[in-house]
């Protein structure tokens, strides 16, 4: 009977789990040592594009006059004030503009349309136009702001086209903030009488604002350091005044290219000047946004 009751024993398979736990640990170990080790090539390579950055370009961005001052054709003279103010207007016409239509269509989505086959193409298109390359829609941009409604190769068509950007990424993002939202917050909510709006603006939402603010700040980062969708829509290089709305205009990305493209040595160094306006005006937009997702946790 004993031996009988081994033999079954072995064969339980809690007994085969146990046998290989070294192995499994191991195995676990190497891929943590893999994994680490990817980490620390990424650090490093971003470390060594700053440190390269800020060797080239500090200098340039501590001289006086550099962020207040308008471009020149000479390469130690001149500014980036027009840039810097193209950018956050820009950033503020994409916050403004896609905020409401991405948390609202994503709020819809969600919470109000039904399950049928015409949301699932909508939902499967969303996901889909997140991953468009900027240049595509730089050429609808320039087609339906620039040329159909009349526009032209102002700021706003480059705001809205950056708008268009961005737009997919909000919705995909804020409708897996809403979803991860729990049934039980709802459901304790409609008991006691509320309304689904009341309990979608004052519950809903409210638990979902960190993950929104996710996709806001990973969205508006990526259009304000967009390039190839801006030269499509119209933007210079060179501006001597501060743009509007319906203004010629200009960016932190293309003053980059229009520095980079230029053969005195001198362009190199303020065009490394100018990413490190562009790397501090993103950074600030994001300690703003994570400061409010901050407040919203607590």
């Amino acid at each position: 009977m004993a031996t009988a009751y081994q033999q079954d024993d072995s064969l339980n398979p809690a007994t085969e789990f146990t046998d290989n736990v070294e192995s499994r640990e191991k195995l676990g170990k190497v891929f943590e040592v893999l994994f680490l080790l990817g980490l620390l090539i990424g650090v490093f390579v971003l470390a060594l594009l700053l440190f390269d950055i800020l060797r080239d370009g500090l200098g340039r961005f501590l001289t006086p006059g550099f962020l207040i001052e308008t471009p020149s054709r000479f390469p130690e003279d001149g500014g980036i004030r027009p840039a810097i103010i193209s950018s956050i207007l820009l950033g503020l016409v994409v916050i403004c503009v896609t905020v409401p239509i991405g948390v609202g269509a994503a709020l819809y989505l969600e919470e109000y349309a039904p399950r049928a086959w015409w949301t699932a193409i909508i939902e499967i298109n969303i996901s889909n136009l997140a991953g468009v390359p900027s240049i595509v829609y730089g050429l609808l941009g320039l087609g339906v702001f620039n040329y159909l409604l009349g526009f032209g190769p102002a700021l706003i068509s480059g705001a809205l086209t950056l708008s268009l950007l961005s737009l997919p990424v909000i919705i995909v993002t804020s409708r897996e903030a809403i979803r991860a939202v729990p049934d039980s917050i709802r459901n304790a909510s409609y008991g006691l009488g509320v309304t689904k709006w009341r309990t979608i603006s004052n519950h809903v939402v409210p638990y979902a604002v960190p993950g929104i603010l996710t996709g806001v700040i990973i969205s508006v980062s990526r259009a304000i350091g967009d390039a190839a969708s801006l030269i499509v829509v119209g933007a210079v290089g060179f501006l001597t005044f501060n743009p509007g709305l319906f203004q010629r205009f200009m960016a932190l990305p293309i003053q980059i290219y229009s520095y980079i493209t230029r053969p005195e040595p001198g362009f190199a160094n303020a065009a490394a000047a100018t990413i490190i306006a562009l790397l501090i005006l993103i950074l600030v937009l994001n300690g703003v946004a994570i400061y409010i997702r901050q407040r919203f946790y607590r």
